[in-house]
């Protein structure tokens, strides 16, 4: 059984991980036939924001904490993530992966990284195993990954960030997975296009199942 390491981002999409993806991705793995384990970085979120009436609030919430609403508890500091015992790591997207795994939300191309995440990326890519990143995480990837090509879907802006971190933007739709075979990565672009949640779901099994070819074929 292939075992898929998942970083999460909080709880929410205007804050954190978001839920549709995360729990679409986890859903996929499993039924694909893989497990999975989930980790999260222990540092405070970049800002809390009120899902209902959509305003940031005064509060003070931990990344790894919130995404333990997501993990039912089951859950690791991502300071724990060995790459070696995974076969693949995956990211899903939400504003969360753009405030705080990096801070592409406020910094845009010139972001930083979280060193957790960048540290689980490139040990992940070191051992050439598979990673891949949904919605707006591809980011993460263009800032680490020289060359990398991706897809961040068709939002311009984005695409022009990407693109100048040394990126190759393929522009995607529904359920479409841009594969890298030289960087081994995949991406989908969900949320970054307008969706329903079986639009989302087909783009989170896809990606996995992409994943899981690689992995036949590997063994052929």
């Amino acid at each position: 059984m292939k075992k898929f390491a998942v970083i999460l981002a909080g709880c929410g999409n205007l804050d954190g991980a978001e839920i549709h993806e995360a729990v679409l991705t986890l859903l996929a793995i499993d039924k694909l036939g893989a497990s999975y384990s989930i980790f999260a970085p222990d540092v405070n979120q970049h800002h809390v924001i009120d899902h209902y009436k959509k305003k940031p609030t005064e509060e003070t919430r931990n990344v790894l904490t919130e995404s333990a609403r997501i993990a039912r508890g089951n859950i690791q500091p991502l300071l724990k993530y060995d790459a070696g015992e995974f076969d693949a790591l995956v990211l899903p997207g939400g504003y969360g992966a753009a405030k705080n795994l990096c801070s592409y939300a406020t910094d845009g191309p010139d972001m930083k990284v979280n060193d957790e995440v960048a540290y689980a990326v490139m040990k992940t890519r070191s051992l050439n195993k598979p990673i891949g990143a949904l919605c707006i995480a591809p980011v993460i990837l263009a800032k680490l990954i020289p060359n990398v090509t991706l897809t961040i879907g068709t939002d311009e802006t984005t695409e022009k960030h990407v693109e100048s971190l040394g990126a190759i933007n393929i522009r995607s739709t529904h359920g479409d997975v841009v594969v890298d075979q030289k960087n081994n990565v995949f991406t989908t672009p969900c949320y970054m296009l307008d969706a329903r949640i079986s639009q989302i779901a087909e783009g989170a099994e896809n990606l996995i199942r992409e994943i899981m070819k690689k992995f036949q074929n590997s063994e052929v």
